[in-house]
């Protein structure tokens, strides 16, 4: 079999004083942190989609990027050797999970049966390669966005016809997804939304793509599928406007149409930072509303409007995002995907690497750090000073809804003008850089 990164052996942990670039400075996968092993709670993913199919295009040039693994002219074999290469690399970076689109592991064929017959092909090369190396499936997707008859949207679309093929496209990637022994399925809405509101009946495409998750939701419990569902949040790319705008918007819609049972988000931090929120705000609205994942650990570039799709390196993102997942309970079937690409002048298979590195490392970073602020509580400390009021006597019984406005205002009129207590964001900001630097 071809080794397609003999540049590479295993990449390991030295420690924070290695200057070697293919070593890892922070991560060390067995290090035990709040009870867990490093490994246990960052659930490291490598997505198929960037990592293996991603060329360096964008909307100004053609692909950059040359990969051995494409040589054939061969569809069929262009996409085992990827797959050989992709389970090289998890190996080789030491990741435990890798995610996928249907269309990333199978090239599609002239129609629906002759394109699952070659996605059964690569499903089984894909739970060989699984078997032989124990690198699990974290969550399988579908890809309803690329191909042009998904246009108008796929649950969203005006056409019926095409509503059933995306359905039947969603029914075997979750079909296929359980075979692997997925941990989860998401739903990325990629064009459930609308570029103009001139040729859009909004109410009618919304009741569509809930009828869509709903009968989802059936198929799961018909195939005995034991994962989580995820939806994530995008507010915008490519249409002007994404149905899952973002996770407060998602909430809402899984509540309107009965899902709240049956799904919980995946989050990604430049998705975030699209819709106007930081990375940190998305993760605790899910956490509020008990619906954290997965996540899909990127960064955007605050100067460019788009999906940027950048491997995650600023440690203040990576040490809010842990610290706020551990004190929501943690990853149980979701997990830190890296959803990110190479830039288009990092052309070289060794790029993969030390972009990977890096990002791990990051999280390795924030993890620690978010152990000690959990450990040492003084934030918490100062957070629950900051409502201390409502824990007892009037804020208490107020919080129980055991008062009227009636009973409000004698209250105010009774005590006067209230107290004004400072928040101290400048102090908390201080001792949060403490832990950092």
């Amino acid at each position: 079999m071809n080794e397609f990164f003999p540049e590479v052996t295993k990449i390991d942990y030295q420690g924070s004083d290695s200057k070697d670039p293919l070593s890892f400075k922070h991560y060390n996968p067995n290090e035990k942190v709040l009870g867990k092993t490093m490994a246990e709670h960052l659930r490291f993913a490598v997505c198929y989609w960037h990592t293996f199919k991603g060329l360096g295009d964008d909307p100004f040039g053609g692909p950059s990027i040359i990969r051995n693994y494409n040589a054939s002219n061969d569809p069929m074999q262009v996409a085992k050797d990827t797959m050989h290469a992709a389970f090289e690399f998890f190996t080789k970076l030491g990741v435990n999970f890798w995610c996928f689109h249907d269309r990333d592991i199978a090239p599609e064929a002239d129609n629906l049966a002759e394109t699952n017959k070659k996605l059964d092909e690569m499903v089984a090369l894909a739970k060989k390669l699984q078997d032989d190396t124990g690198v699990k499936l974290l969550w399988g997707t579908t890809n309803a966005f690329s191909h042009r008859r998904f246009t108008a949207g796929a649950s969203t679309n005006p056409s019926p016809a095409i509503f059933a093929y995306a359905a039947s496209q969603v029914k075997k990637a979750m079909e296929i997804t359980h075979e692997l022994g997925g941990q989860g399925y998401v739903f990325w809405g990629g064009r459930e939304g609308y570029s103009t509101l001139l040729n859009t009946d909004m109410k009618r495409e919304l009741d569509h793509m809930g009828l869509f998750m709903n009968l989802a939701v059936d198929h799961k419990k018909k195939i005995g599928f034991q994962g989580d569902l995820f939806i994530e949040p995008k507010p915008k790319e490519p249409t002007k406007h994404q149905y899952d705008f973002d996770a407060g918007n998602c909430v809402a819609f899984l509540q309107k149409y009965g899902l709240t049972d049956h799904f919980k988000l995946n989050i990604e931090a430049n998705h975030a930072t699209l819709a106007g929120h930081t990375f940190q705000h998305e993760l605790e609205y899910a956490v509020a509303n008990d619906m954290l994942g997965s996540v899909d650990a990127n960064r955007g570039d605050m100067l460019l409007g788009w999906d940027t799709d950048q491997f995650a390196t600023n440690l203040y993102d990576s040490t809010l995002a842990m610290y706020t997942i551990i004190k929501g309970g943690g990853f149980t079937s979701g997990g830190l995907n890296f959803d990110a690409k190479l830039r288009r002048e990092s052309v070289d298979p060794i790029d993969l690497f030390h972009a990977h590195i890096g990002a791990m490392d990051c999280f390795a970073r924030g993890l620690k750090i978010a152990e000690k602020m959990i450990a040492d509580g003084r934030l918490e400390q100062k957070l629950k000073q900051r409502y201390s009021g409502w824990d007892s006597g009037f804020g208490a019984e107020t919080e129980a809804g055991k008062v009227d406005f009636e009973k409000l205002e004698q209250y105010t009129i009774e005590n006067g003008e209230p107290e004004l207590r400072s928040g101290r964001q400048e102090m908390l900001e201080n001792i949060l850089n403490e832990y950092i630097c």
